[in-house]
Parts: C-alpha cells; structure tokens; sequence
C-alpha cells in the first residue's frame, strides 16, 4: 500500500530536519534524513544511542544500492542484490560518501532496500535513502505498533506514518557483506 498523501507530509517534513516513526517488515523504525546532522543527533538522543554504533540506511531503489556496492567483488554484489527488496540489511564499504554521523566510526555502512513500499517512500521522500532504526530507547524492546511509538516518545517524533509491520515479528536480518555471515539474526 502507498501513501501518496503522507509520503507528501514526510518529504516536508524530512525537509526541515524532522524525525518520522514508521512500519517496517518486522517493527516500527524512527527515519530522518541521513545528510542532515542536527536531525540524526536529534534522532540518535531520542533513542538514547551513541553514533558510534552507526545507524542503518534505508535505499529508495537498486538504483541507489548500486554505488554503494561499487566497491566489493562481483560475486558479493550479485549475492546482496539477489536478497534486495527484503528484510536484508548489509554492511558494505561506505567509501566516505557517508558520514561519520550515520557510519559511526566503521569504514562500513548498513543498508537495505525493503520489499516494503511505505520503507521505499519514505526513501524516495528523503532524496534516495532514510535512516532505519527502530522505534525503541535503547535497551528496549522495538516498537511493534504506533500507540508502542507514542508511548515511548511522546511528542518528540514529528510524524508518525499509518499503517503496521508486515509481520516479520522482527527486525532486519544484519549481514557482513564481503562474507555473508550473518552479524544478527
């Protein structure tokens, strides 16, 4: 299902730094726009996470993904595009066009492009990728539902999408992208 109507509303407000709440296939995530440092710092306080961990990137379209995966073997590249759209997250060579505030002090970046339309317009909204973590203060469990969202923070999340996860019970699958092993399952 696409939401033309809100996706409109999220590009404005990604535009102005804000931080939207929205279903994924396993949880609910909090997305800003990545090059926008003032909007991750906010993001990443919310959540009470230190960037240092990095955060994860949602990719509007293949088209995306691709520079991304510029820089790792062909065989690699086929295997991580074979997984894309899908719950499937992949640590791949940023190659500095990243930056540090979303990479967090890793040479590598998560990304995903999600089999989830909502996930892909919101991407799309936010100039081709959106950050993708989920909804939760750190140490607890992720949001499976908006009401979870609003609970744990309030009015400090600009918008909240409608909609719900599409039931993976989860969240995305981490893999190390030069070797496929699995980081979390």
């Amino acid at each position: 299902m696409h939401y033309p109507f809100h996706c409109l509303r999220a590009r404005a407000v990604l535009a102005r730094g804000g931080i939207i709440a929205y279903p994924t296939e396993g949880v609910w995530g909090l997305g800003c726009d990545p090059f926008n440092k003032a909007a991750v710092e906010r993001l990443l306080a919310l959540k009470d996470r230190p960037w240092e961990k990095g955060l994860i990137v949602a990719l509007a379209s293949q088209r995306v993904a691709a520079a991304l995966l510029r820089d790792l073997p062909p065989d690699r590249q086929q295997a991580i595009k074979a997984s894309w759209p899908g719950p499937n997250t992949w640590l791949v060579p940023h190659g500095n066009l990243w930056p540090s505030w979303v990479t967090g002090q890793s040479d590598w970046i998560a990304c995903r492009l999600s089999a989830y339309p909502v996930v892909c317009d919101l991407a799309r909204a936010a100039g081709g990728a959106i950050i993708s973590t989920s909804a939760n203060p750190s140490g607890q469990p992720p949001a499976m539902t908006a009401k979870q969202v609003r609970h744990y923070f309030g009015r400090s999340v600009d918008l909240v999408m409608p909609g719900g996860v599409q039931g993976l019970q989860k969240p995305s699958v981490i893999r190390q992208g030069l070797t496929g092993e699995i980081l979390r399952g």
